[in-house]
């Protein structure tokens, strides 16, 4: 079985004018987007208007239609049209969308025509690149064990029929890859991706992508005083866990942002001594989505060219039960020097965390974004649909909130005061892990991870809730979602890495 992906080659390519009846019938199947609030005026002048108008009208009697569905021509060519509503948000377009891909069911090897009408061109381009995103999750392929094999949609060629509206495709696309990514490594099973295997896979990726890669294996850790991450992977069968680094250098420029990307890769987690359940342990070869949506978000931006410095921080290890296992009460001393008191062997995601960002923290980044499935109590207030952000630049979390917005992957900041820090106080430690209950554990994880990035260096915490949803999320039609490298395009263009944006969070630590 691949450890990654193979290279995709659907062609995506445009075509001006409108999607006339003759110009159908050059293509297997279509979508077209129209507008929700004119849609029976609307259809009359789409090909084949009558018949869509006669669908409309009966599907009214039901209810407000989302979507029309038909064969038509000659060729009896599958064509829905997607109802939009103007102002209808990202989410709902990208929801939507995925409604039309998968009433559509083109057949494999298809080649698809994407079109829009009666939309302005800002609104005409929101919908078709809602259209194209969704039509690359759904046929993206992903691993598959059995033994028979199916001939899953193969989707070879889409193209976006556009009058006015432009739509930036590499973009667009670039994101697909890197969602693609995290979703195929997140669906490998536990004994194919496991720690020796992950570290391969990274290395196969830098090679691929001209990328700089270091690890840093336990050797080295226990050199360097990582006792935290350390703690985590004692009862481990083989030794090969450890920190990995992927280094991406833009073409040119000097002096240019620098951004970390960190990422929580926990392989498999049994929830070491304090032992999980069989229903809480079933997905825990996902507890690694963290880290797969870092490396998928590092793709995504080295395929756009960004123009910043970016290291990506990989922990990788598992959490076993044995004789070795780490144990609640047990002190251990952090890469940076804070001791921590054990509490629970299942909240080891923050202990990884801890010397991961400690070591991205070293090399003074102007950004630190980790991602981690680290709390059950995230998705108790949230549930799937949102991801919770946690961040030390307050000032940050109405741009925080609205790169959630914008791009269709929803976050909510959650508060990050200082009187948190109370309910973790020991005794005997500088720190306690967590707290026996579970009462606000994604404010409190928060807090902890907050002790081992310095003040002066700006950082948002993940906690992705949303990582995995029966049915999917938005436009992506698997449970398993990528969710966070499309946040985190849209969150870069926020603007949080240019100069001044810098300069006044370095000015607000010093105070």
């Amino acid at each position: 079985m691949e450890l990654l992906p193979a290279e995709r080659n659907v062609r995506i390519l445009e075509q001006r004018g409108p999607l006339t009846e003759q110009a159908l019938q050059r293509f297997d199947a279509a979508i077209i987007g129209c507008p929700e609030e004119s849609a029976e005026s609307t259809l009359r002048s789409l090909p084949h208007g009558q018949l869509w108008q006669k669908l409309y009208r009966e599907a009214r009697k039901s209810g407000t239609p989302k979507h029309l569905s038909a064969r038509v021509g000659t060729a009896a060519t599958p064509v829905v049209v997607l109802f939009v509503k103007t102002e209808s948000s990202p989410f709902d377009r990208l929801t939507r969308a995925a409604r039309a891909w998968k009433e559509l069911g083109p057949p494999p090897k298809a080649s698809v025509a994407l079109a829009v009408h009666d939309f302005t061109a800002e609104h005409g381009a929101l919908v078709l690149e809602s259209l194209l995103a969704a039509g690359l999750a759904w046929s993206a392929p992903l691993p598959q064990f059995k033994s028979t094999k199916s001939d899953p949609p193969k989707v070879v060629k889409l193209t976006l029929v556009v009058e006015d509206a432009k739509v930036d495709i590499e973009r667009t696309r670039a994101i697909d890859s890197g969602n693609h990514l995290a979703r195929w490594l997140t669906m490998l099973p536990p004994n194919v991706l496991d720690t020796l295997a992950y570290r391969r896979a990274l290395q196969t990726l830098a090679r691929r992508h001209g990328w700089q890669f270091t690890f840093h294996n336990d050797a080295a850790l226990r050199r360097a005083g990582a006792g935290a991450f350390l703690a985590v992977t004692r009862a481990n069968i083989h030794r090969g866990a450890g920190i990995a680094r992927l280094r991406y250098r833009p073409p040119r420029g000097r002096n240019v942002p620098r951004l970390a990307l960190v990422g929580k890769g926990i392989c498999f987690d049994t929830g070491g001594i304090n032992l999980k359940t069989h229903k809480s342990m079933y997905h825990m070869h996902e507890d690694m989505q963290g880290s797969a949506v870092a490396v998928g978000t590092l793709l995504a931006l080295a395929k756009m060219q960004v123009p910043y410095e970016i290291d990506c921080w990989v922990a990788i290890t598992e959490n076993q039960i044995g004789a070795r296992a780490y144990r609640p009460q047990e002190v251990v001393r952090a890469l940076n020097g804070t001791t921590i008191q054990v509490a629970h062997s299942d909240a080891e995601g923050r202990m990884v965390l801890a010397d991961t960002l400690t070591l991205a923290a070293r090399e003074n980044p102007d950004l630190i974004i980790d991602y981690a499935t680290l709390t059950g109590a995230c998705v108790n207030a949230l549930t799937e649909r949102f991801s919770g952000a946690f961040t030390n630049r307050p000032e940050w979390n109405e741009r925080i909130e609205r790169a959630g917005r914008k791009s269709g992957e929803r976050v909510w900041p959650f508060p990050m005061d200082e009187d948190f820090d109370s309910e973790l106080e020991s005794q005997i430690a500088d720190v306690l892990q967590c707290t026996p209950d579970s009462k606000g554990d994604h404010i409190l994880a928060a807090r902890f991870l907050n002790r081992f990035v310095p003040p002066e260096i700006p950082w948002i915490h993940l906690d992705l809730s949303s990582s995995s949803r029966s049915g999917g999320l938005a436009h992506i039609p698997t449970e398993i979602t990528g969710f966070g490298v499309r946040y985190t395009v849209y969150l870069l263009e926020e603007d949080i890495l240019s100069p001044r944006s810098r300069s006044a969070g370095k000015m607000r630590a010093r105070r």
